[in-house]
């Protein structure tokens, strides 16, 4: 959210070396930021020919091993996913590229989040083993799930966990596991989201199918590269890091988006989302598609929003992609009461559930959806920077289910596992990674929880990142305000997490102001030494109470494309703005 108070702008360091050893060819701004985020010339190269490896992913192999077999023998495989969009975008490829493989039938399963919970569970097994499966593939999930491991295991099903969190203590006893993250797994990037892990795998076994001359090696080639458009909207929207190889999957997806290759349900999502294929950037992916698919909580939703993303025919695909767009109006409603809500909470401090020096939060409401409490600690994150989980009633009164969502310097599943290690019978099921998390809690163990949840965050408390410090590329030159900048900078990434978008910092005079959409402010601003007048847009944004040649304002901005009938222009979206 813009502000308008005082806030620390401090702009990144620059390593002279990095910066010369940049190609010359590259816009001077461009270098300058592609130096402060430490990439050298051969973090350039977004081709496929520079991903790493199929074969660097231990596991895929034999994964790969075990679904050939099972193609040959005509089994089933039931595809596991998970509630969300890398979930969603996850089992969508792994069903698309089984089906295009030849096998025979194979099919899909997403579990009801309130009543099975996260990942593969006893009781699950049980509703799986309906559909008659000789494997269970999960998707971005699994690799907690021990006793749902167990319970397929008597019943003769094999299971290969395909994941990307990090597992506990133990492992759970299935034939394959393929996860970057697992003890001893040699893969050097550690940051593929649950959809990466399975475009993997899918490579892995196109290979094997093309090595045995079951499939021409050109057409499993293919096969895989063309669900890249998923890797890149399920990778964004998990907001994993975006190392080298995270950001040539979604260069990669983003080009044949743009290039209108796009899968007719991807399509569907943009045009529910107002969005034009063809404009898209990584951070739109996420804006626009990923809350219409996180939106589908229910079973059925998800199932529909799947649906949606394996629809052959775009006529179809947009039908349910409205279904879509319709939950999502409905959760923003919800959110934003919940929100209202939260924010009274922390304001009023009720039930000492924060307190004002506290590294952490934790907020509870009996009156909470739990389908909607991520929501809420992100947006209760971003307004403290300080990890958040927000609780809501469970399946009874006596349990409660909770969603966290973490900052920069605190890998939340971490703490979770301290928390578990120092206080065995405190906490329930729980998983996620370094951003987010999810877990189970007796209802009456949340005030121990809160006190071990702050104590643990405590140790975290020299890597949190100032909430009142911005982060900046230093200032443009008035010359550099352009559209040719703008677009450069916009197609020049993907950006997004741990590989921030541009922002850059500087004196402005005001020229005129006024109030948008109901709450939002466009600017006319002079640069400081400039008889040149630029267009900018602040989000959630009241009128500053300041007048028309006032005093310079500082304003820290990212320099964006705005594009409106037709029109393309350069705007600043800023980010941040205070009277010097």
């Amino acid at each position: 959210m813009t502000q308008v108070s005082a806030k620390l702008i401090e702009r990144r360091k620059v390593s002279a070396g990095l910066l010369d050893s940049l190609p010359d060819d590259l816009h001077p701004v461009l270098r300058r930021v592609y130096a402060a985020r430490e990439v050298d010339p051969g973090a350039l190269d977004t081709s496929l020919a520079a991903m790493i490896p199929v074969s660097r992913l231990d596991g895929c192999k034999a994964a790969a091993d075990r679904l050939a077999l099972a193609r040959e023998a005509g089994q089933r495989v039931l595809v596991l996913g998970d509630f969300d969009a890398d979930g969603a975008t996850a089992t969508s490829l792994v069903i698309t590229c089984l089906r295009a493989f030849g096998f025979k039938d194979p099919v899909y399963l997403v579990p009801d989040r309130f009543r099975f919970g996260y990942g593969l569970s006893p009781a699950l097994v049980v509703e799986a083993a309906e559909l008659a499966p000789d494997i269970i593939l999960t998707v971005d999930n699994g690799i907690s799930s021990n006793a749902g491991v167990a319970a397929a295991n008597e019943r003769g099903i094999d299971v290969i966990v395909t994941d990307h969190h990090l597992p506990g203590e133990t492992l759970p006893e299935a034939c394959v596991i393929v996860n970057p993250n697992v003890p001893d797994n040699t893969f050097p990037s550690k940051n593929l989201a649950g959809v990466g892990v399975a475009f993997y795998v899918m490579a892995a076994l196109g290979q094997r199918l093309a090595a045995e001359d079951c499939l021409d090696a050109g057409t499993a080639r293919s096969i895989v590269a063309d669900c890249l458009d998923l890797v890149a909207l399920g990778t964004v929207a998990d907001l994993v890091p975006l190392d080298q190889n995270n950001r040539i999957l979604i260069s990669q997806g983003l080009g044949r988006i743009r290039a209108g290759r796009a899968r007719p349900g991807l399509q569907a999502l943009f045009a529910a989302a107002d969005r034009s294929c063809s404009d898209a950037a990584a951070g739109d992916l996420g804006f626009a598609i990923a809350p219409r698919l996180n939106a589908a909580g229910r079973l059925t939703d998800m199932m529909l929003g799947i649906d949606c993303l394996l629809s052959d025919s775009f006529p179809d695909a947009r039908k349910r992609a409205a279904h879509l767009s319709d939950l999502n109006v409905e959760r923003r409603e919800l959110q934003a009461a919940m929100q209202a809500e939260a924010e009274q909470i922390l304001c009023g401090l009720e039930n000492q559930q924060a307190g004002p020096g506290d590294s952490a939060v934790c907020l509870y409401d009996a009156g909470w959806h739990q389908g909607i409490v991520g929501l809420v600690a992100t947006r209760i994150r971003e307004q403290l920077g300080r990890p958040v989980i927000a609780f809501a009633p469970g399946e009874n009164d006596k349990m409660l289910k909770g969603s966290g969502r973490s900052v920069q310097g605190v890998h939340l599943r971490d703490v979770l596992a301290g928390i578990d290690a120092r206080y065995p019978e405190l906490l329930g099921r729980y998983g996620g990674h370094a951003m987010a998390a999810g877990l189970s809690l007796d209802a009456d163990k949340l005030k121990p929880f809160r006190q071990a949840f702050i104590e643990e965050v405590d140790l975290y408390a020299d890597r949190i990142e100032e909430s009142d410090r911005l982060l900046s590329d230093g200032a443009l030159e008035a010359a550099d305000l352009n559209l040719g900048l703008a677009e450069t900078l916009r197609f020049s990434g993907p950006w997004g997490q741990g590989f921030p978008e541009p922002v850059f910092d500087g004196r402005f005079q005001l020229i005129s102001q006024r109030v948008v959409g109901k709450r939002h402010l466009k600017l006319k601003l002079k640069p400081a030494n400039s008889s040149a007048t630029v267009s900018g847009i602040a989000f959630n944004q009241p009128e500053l109470d300041i007048r028309s040649g006032d005093p310079e304002l500082n304003v820290a901005y990212r320099l964006d494309v705005n594009e409106f009938r037709g029109v393309r222009e350069h705007q600043l979206l800023v980010v941040h703005i205070e009277c010097v």
